[in-house]
């Protein structure tokens, strides 16, 4: 598992007082980061191998300004050329809110998909955790 601490900013907050749910696909993005690294060390764009096919999010609570969040984060299914990540955001204790997102190694100029390279299973199984 893969930990991140997010310090929400009062601009991440809506009319109602509390964090948009429009902030935690952004901080999932961002604590997805040292996975990117795993697949593409370099983090260029000009050489990017990922697309996201898929998100999702579930809030399960409300969530303030002032207080850290924790992004904690996990690959919940490997497949040959895709891998499912898990997230969880944590507010004092409280799991607020869970999303997940489905990447895929991708070959742009074949406009494909192709197996994550061995080395590249190896690091991201020491974060595998079956839900």
């Amino acid at each position: 598992m893969l930990l991140h601490t997010i310090q929400p900013r009062f601009s991440d907050t809506d009319a109602l007082g509390h964090i948009s749910n429009t902030a935690f696909p952004v901080w999932f993005e961002e604590a997805r980061t040292p996975l990117f690294e795993m697949y593409h060390p370099t983090l260029d764009v000009k050489s990017w191998p990922l697309i996201i096919a898929r998100i999702e999010l579930d809030l399960l609570a409300q969530t303030y300004w002032g207080g850290d969040v924790d992004i904690k984060t996990y690959i919940s299914k490997l497949g040959s050329s895709s891998c499912e990540v898990t997230h969880e955001a944590w507010q004092k204790d409280k799991m607020v809110a869970k999303g997940k997102a489905v990447m895929i190694y991708f070959d742009y100029e074949n406009e494909k998909s192709v197996p994550i390279p061995e080395d590249i299973r190896a690091q991201l199984s020491v974060h595998l955790k079956m839900e």
